[in-house]
């Protein structure tokens, strides 16, 4: 067993290695994680770019991998505590995302601003106990290659999204959205989708939910 395995399989060690890393009352990592670790254990591809005004809550107990050419704009805020953040090649997140893993992005994938991506829950159901005091649950987040998403978009645990699809702006995504489709509306619904046999993206007549 390995000595990070070692940690996570036991609850005390891993209790004095949060505590070691992180702040009491914070979410993000202790500078010493910041400068002396994590640049030796996430991955940047050759001219990625993360601007310096980006919040980078990754820890080294789980992957924050950012692709060739990818850029992490301005106030945007990358969180890697439960799990994996995996972002392709060319791929451009916006001012202002939020990003809440597991989430895994494709290539050439374009996240317009102010978006919420968030593969982690609460649970809510023992009225007893604040749901800030209950079972944290997650469900990866899958956005696949040469996807766009507009403005102020939502998107929640457990959805996929297909290749080459188009997410409208102000649009909470509680579903999967199938590859080259168009996805709007608060819950987000399939308006048009790509034919290739026609080679038009074509209207839905009953919007896919």
């Amino acid at each position: 067993m390995s000595f990070v395995s070692r940690i996570k399989s036991s609850p005390a060690l891993k209790q004095l290695a949060l505590r070691l890393m992180i702040p009491a009352n914070e979410h993000r990592p202790r500078l010493w994680v910041r400068w002396f670790v994590n640049p030796f254990v996430h991955k940047k591809g050759k001219h990625a770019i993360i601007r310096s005004r980006t919040r980078m809550d990754v820890f080294p107990y789980n992957q924050f991998n950012l692709g060739t050419k990818s850029v992490i704009e301005d106030f945007a805020t990358i969180n890697n505590g439960v799990g994996n953040v995996i972002i392709g090649d060319q791929t451009i997140v916006g001012m202002g995302n939020v990003i809440i893993g597991p989430v895994t992005i494709g290539n050439e994938v374009m996240l317009a601003q102010n978006i919420v991506i968030s593969a982690l829950n609460h649970g809510f159901e023992d009225v007893t106990i604040s749901p800030r005091r209950q079972k944290e649950t997650v469900k990866p987040i899958l956005i696949g290659d040469d996807v766009w998403v507009g403005a102020n978009v939502v998107i929640t645990a457990g959805v996929t999204l297909g290749k080459h699809c188009i997410i409208g702006a102000g649009s909470v995504v509680t579903k999967d959205v199938p590859e080259f489709s168009v996805a709007v509306g608060n819950p987000a619904k399939v308006i048009k989708q790509y034919n290739p046999v026609s080679g038009v993206w074509e209207k839905v007549s009953s919007p896919v939910t």
